[in-house]
């Protein structure tokens, strides 16, 4: 048993252990972002109610049908129902009927109506992926500066692991009397500004996968970490696209395009809706009605009073009503006019909106192609900067090596290094991020493949 005991919390433990060091992968990401997101539940919710009001819409070409039940008692001075003659007493009366009413014609709206339902579920639809397009695109940046601020990391290390070399060799000259004490000061205080910007660089890393984290609704911050990834400079077919070509793409697929492309139909719609007002209204009904009541009457073939039966009661005393109305406007203080005139304004101002939307897509596609392509120089002169300093610092290490360097121009000779190293690392992920918005825009899923 406690054997048995023992290997279950073993296992448990390694369970708990898996879970914490479970690494998140972008995908993933990006998939627990869209279920848990506040905001995508809200605008789901949004598209349900959609959904509602379109069965609403369709509701509105069919008939009602009410039932009514009525019962009551009357001490005294009284009309009998059924009779219709006054009696003094204690009266029982019950009547019940049904209805039923349909539109037959209301000027279109209701067609325009259920149209305008069908819309509105449409644009919000498309509202709800716009916002997990924002979303995705959001993670991505959030889940590169993790990759990024590990990188930086990982490059610092190693410069540091250099220079604790530099150190010992330098203590050990010093002791042989070949190097000055000042030499290995400087080289030690080298060594304290790398470890400093180890500290910084580990900071910017845990706040960078807190930053994801709060993204993703994630409490647990010290246990949630983005999968390593060796991530390159990835080869892209919208490169060899132009601006325009990547605009005319995006105005194909862009949900927030299509959002204000909906917008514009559900205005020109309220517009139709605004004028089938002027036009006459058509409907129709019908009434059944029956009722009875306790009193007794007097029945002229045999001459004495009788109360008759409940259901011969509802059998004679029932009736029927149908007919149709119609209804014609004539003047309402303007009210329908007014309407049409705001229903058109709310047409141009979409119309307007969504042009407005065209011009700021197509401004920032021209913006992130211009990054692209500028980013793309940076990263290629900070690759040639790099090695030009690492040849550098291998020349001046040498010379430092066999006493030809002082310890201040070897340092220097390195920091030119770091900063080389760091300058290519942001340039880099500053490209690929620009890539990746360049191919979103471009209709090409993120990933880090």
């Amino acid at each position: 048993m406690k054997f048995k005991l023992t290997a279950l919390l073993l296992v448990l433990a390694m369970g708990m252990v898996s879970a914490q060091q479970k690494k998140w992968t972008l995908q993933e990401c990006i998939t627990y972002a869209e279920e848990n997101n506040i905001s995508i539940a809200q605008f789901e919710l949004d598209l349900e109610s959609a959904k509602i009001d379109e069965s609403d819409a369709f509701g509105n070409f069919l008939p009602d049908a009410n039932a009514q039940l009525r019962s009551s008692a009357n001490t005294g001075l009284s009309f009998d129902p059924t009779t219709a003659l006054p009696v003094t007493t204690t009266i029982l009366t019950a009547s019940g009927g049904v209805s039923s009413s349909v539109n037959i014609f209301n000027g279109l709206r209701n067609i325009n109506r259920l149209r305008r339902a069908k819309m509105n579920l449409l644009a919000n639809q498309y509202r709800l992926d716009d916002l997990k397009d924002d979303i995705r695109l959001n993670v991505a940046t959030a889940y590169l500066n993790i990759i990024s601020n590990k990188e930086t990391l990982v490059t610092q290390k190693a410069q540091y692991e250099v220079s604790v070399q530099d150190v010992k060799r330098t203590a050990e000259l010093v002791d042989a009397g070949v190097l000055p004490k000042g030499d290995l000061l400087e080289i030690e205080a080298t060594a304290a500004v790398q470890e400093q910007q180890i500290v910084n660089s580990e900071n910017a890393v845990l706040i960078s996968r807190i930053n994801l984290a709060q993204l993703l609704q994630i409490t647990d911050y010290e246990n949630f970490d983005a999968a390593d990834v060796d991530l390159e400079v990835p080869p892209s077919e919208v490169l060899n696209r132009t601006p325009k070509e990547i605009f005319a793409k995006a105005l194909s697929f862009r949900n927030d395009i299509k959002f204000s492309e909906s917008n514009v139909g559900l205005a020109e719609q309220d517009l139709k809706i605004s004028k089938g007002a002027l036009l006459p209204t058509l409907g129709a009904f019908f009434n059944y009605n029956t009722r009875y009541s306790d009193q007794e009457r007097f029945n002229s073939l045999t001459g004495m009073l009788e109360r008759e039966s409940f259901g011969d009661q509802l059998w004679l005393n029932d009736g029927i009503s149908y007919g149709a109305q119609l209804n014609v406007p004539i003047f309402n203080r303007f009210a329908n006019r007014n309407n049409i005139k705001r229903s058109k304004i709310n047409v141009l101002r979409s119309q307007l909106q969504l042009e407005q939307n065209k011009l700021d897509l197509e401004t920032d596609i021209n913006q992130v192609y211009v990054d692209v392509k500028s980013f793309a120089k940076a990263y290629e002169a900070s690759l040639k900067t790099l090695d030009a300093t690492r040849l550098a610092y291998q020349y001046s290490k040498e010379r430092y090596d066999v006493g030809l360097m002082n310890a201040f121009e070897y340092s220097q000779s390195q920091s030119r290094v770091d900063n080389a190293e760091a300058d290519a690392i942001r340039t880099k992920y500053n490209y690929i991020f620009r890539l990746k918005v360049l191919e979103f825009y471009f209709g090409i899923p993120i990933t880090l493949n």
